[in-house]
């Protein structure tokens, strides 16, 4: 089954299709790192990709989705992928369909802004060891102080309320409409994203067999 999961930053897509991946022996696919392979690699579109990427400047969609067909035709995928950062846009969404990617099936994890704020801006990083706390999910016995190392931990500049806030505000202008494009096509199935992130993957892998 080849499939592209869709949630807003903080709703936990990628540790779903980790799971998902693990559960039907499939690839999860992520567009940077497909780049960086196919550079390393030297094939034809890495080299077209590269000439970009030393420029700054964005990967042309249609190179994306040529180095996309290259990984997809390897044997790992021959059962299915998950797609993760990729499409972004419907523009991109429009463009896969024309150059022959199949697509079977869109999981949307969903997740209101609210929770995801709260989610992300409770988060806190230790900046000895890097372990990572919640506020209030998992919160160091000593507040402000790892518990690992009794390093300090604090709150990521991209974890902070109004960072959160633009991003997701990015999210709902242009990516958000890729739920309709494919509700339109039969092929989106929600699921409620829980606190609990197994009960998450529990509802995620009974929508992708039902």
């Amino acid at each position: 089954m080849n499939m592209i999961f869709l949630g807003a930053p903080g709703a936990g897509k990628g540790t779903q299709a980790e799971v998902v991946c693990k559960e039907l022996n499939i690839p999860a696919v992520s567009t940077g790192n497909m780049l960086r392979e196919a550079v390393k690699n030297g094939t034809d579109a890495g080299l077209a990709a590269k000439k970009f990427m030393d420029a700054g400047e964005l990967v042309p969609d249609e190179v994306v989705i040529g180095i996309l067909k290259d990984r997809i035709a390897q044997d790992d995928a021959k059962n299915g992928f998950i797609l993760d950062g990729f499409p972004r846009t419907v523009a991109q969404a429009e463009a896969l369909e024309s150059m022959g990617v199949k697509i079977d099936k869109v999981v949307e994890i969903d997740v209101s802004d609210e929770a995801i704020t709260a989610r992300m801006s409770g988060r806190r990083v230790c900046e000895g060891c890097g372990n990572s706390y919640h506020i209030e999910y998992k919160p160091t016995k000593v507040e402000g102080v790892c518990d690992a190392c009794g390093a300090k931990v604090v709150q990521r500049i991209d974890d902070k309320p109004e960072t959160v806030q633009a991003r997701l505000k990015t999210y709902h202008e242009k990516t958000a409409p890729l739920k309709d494009y494919y509700q339109s096509r039969g092929k989106l199935v929600t699921v409620q994203g829980q606190n609990d992130i197994a009960e998450t993957s529990k509802l995620v892998l009974a929508a992708i067999k039902g």
